[in-house]
């Protein structure tokens, strides 16, 4: 096993997909972003000033995941056609998890536009509410599954702290 993002001579580079078989290819993402429990009432009551705070941070992760190859270098533009994102407020946890579901018809997988939608939704709450709580922690971001390609289908082992595919 390579990586796949470097000539033999250790120079980076854009993968070559243009002789990859197009496939329908789908990624799930979550993460979680704790904090008080104040913090996660005032979210869940809408008290707060700057307004709806998960469907601001759900409208974020969906522009995130459009625009991850202008932030990831490496990262082949692609054409999406369904970006899911779920906020849930987990009061047990005093957090709020993320969970972001992408899919395109393409030569190349989504993983990383479903990363960025989480990371960039936490992000927008933390930015949101980073005046009453600067303690926030995001944390847990982590691919989920994925779907598509050649190496086909792979899920994390909810068990295992660490899958790799």
């Amino acid at each position: 096993m390579s990586l796949t993002h470097f000539t033999p001579s250790g120079d980076a580079h854009m993968v070559d997909v243009g002789d990859k078989v197009a496939t329908r290819r789908r990624a799930v993402a979550e993460g979680w972003i704790r904090m008080e429990p104040e913090t996660l009432a005032l979210i869940e009551q809408g008290g707060h000033g700057k307004g709806d705070v998960l469907g601001i941070a759900r409208v974020a992760g969906i522009m995130g995941a459009k625009r991850t190859s202008e932030l990831v270098p490496l990262c082949h533009p692609l054409s999406l056609t369904r970006i899911d994102i779920a906020l849930e407020l987990r009061h047990g946890e005093c957090a709020v998890q993320c969970s972001a579901t992408v899919e395109t018809n393409g030569r190349t997988g989504v993983e990383m536009e479903a990363l960025c939608a989480v990371q960039v939704s936490l992000l927008t709450i933390y930015d949101m509410c980073k005046a009453v709580d600067r303690g926030m922690c995001m944390t847990d971001i982590r691919l989920v599954e994925k779907s598509g390609g050649r190496s086909g289908h792979w899920r994390r082992d909810p068990d295992a702290s660490n899958s790799n595919p």
